[in-house]
């Protein structure tokens, strides 16, 4: 009864709960080769430095609560800002940076708000429609940097976005494992209240089971 109560909390308002508890320390995964030197400072500096980036850059408020990075490209003799908005405040959605399969991206997630970040040229970024994201899994044997949504699964490749799963769960998916081209992982029915399998070719992100 308690696993039925907490299923019906989670679909009637995922987002809802996204904002109550405290952040955890900032994710580093640096699995892909990169080409761009990076670290995570605890606030923004008193004196901004002449290459400063915002994103997204429509943000109001920006500053409150934001990812504040340093970034210097191995092609560039200076190092730029990147404030990137935050997203909601709670340990259970990501934040950090992430190498990519592009070695001139960089990945960076602020409480589940996910930017791709062209570091040779910083004015190029992509903000991921996921929001927020869940969980970001690399799959460097098939060159994919894999985004984890409420309802469905998305796959970053070293020429951007390679593809994007169709809906796999009412609310919450969860990756089981990954076999060579194949993920594993399972979805929640609202209609029959039960947890379903699934399985997606990680080289077209199309369903096979």
């Amino acid at each position: 009864r308690a696993n039925r109560a907490n299923k019906d909390n989670r679909a009637a308002a995922p987002e809802e709960c996204l904002f109550r508890a405290p952040m955890t320390a900032p994710t580093t995964n640096l699995t892909f080769p990169h080409r761009w030197h990076a670290r995570i400072l605890p606030a923004r500096p008193l004196i901004l430095p002449p290459r400063h980036f915002v994103y997204p850059r429509a943000a109001e408020e920006v500053e409150r609560g934001a990812l504040e990075l340093m970034i210097r490209a191995e092609a560039k003799a200076t190092e730029l800002l990147a404030t990137c908005a935050l997203g909601f405040q709670n340990p259970i959605v990501p934040t950090g940076i992430w190498s990519c399969p592009n070695p001139h991206e960089i990945c960076a997630v602020s409480g589940g708000y996910a930017y791709l970040i062209n570091t040779a040229a910083p004015e190029q970024f992509t903000m991921l429609s996921y929001r927020p994201v869940l969980e970001i899994r690399p799959v460097p044997e098939m060159n994919l940097l894999i985004f984890v949504g409420h309802h469905s699964i998305l796959a970053w490749g070293a020429e951007g976005l390679a593809w994007q799963s169709d809906r796999l769960s009412s609310e919450g998916v969860t990756i089981v494992s990954i076999n060579g081209p194949t993920l594993h992982g399972r979805g929640w029915d609202m209609l029959t209240d039960k947890e379903t399998e699934f399985a997606l070719d990680l080289r077209t992100g199309q369903r096979l089971s």
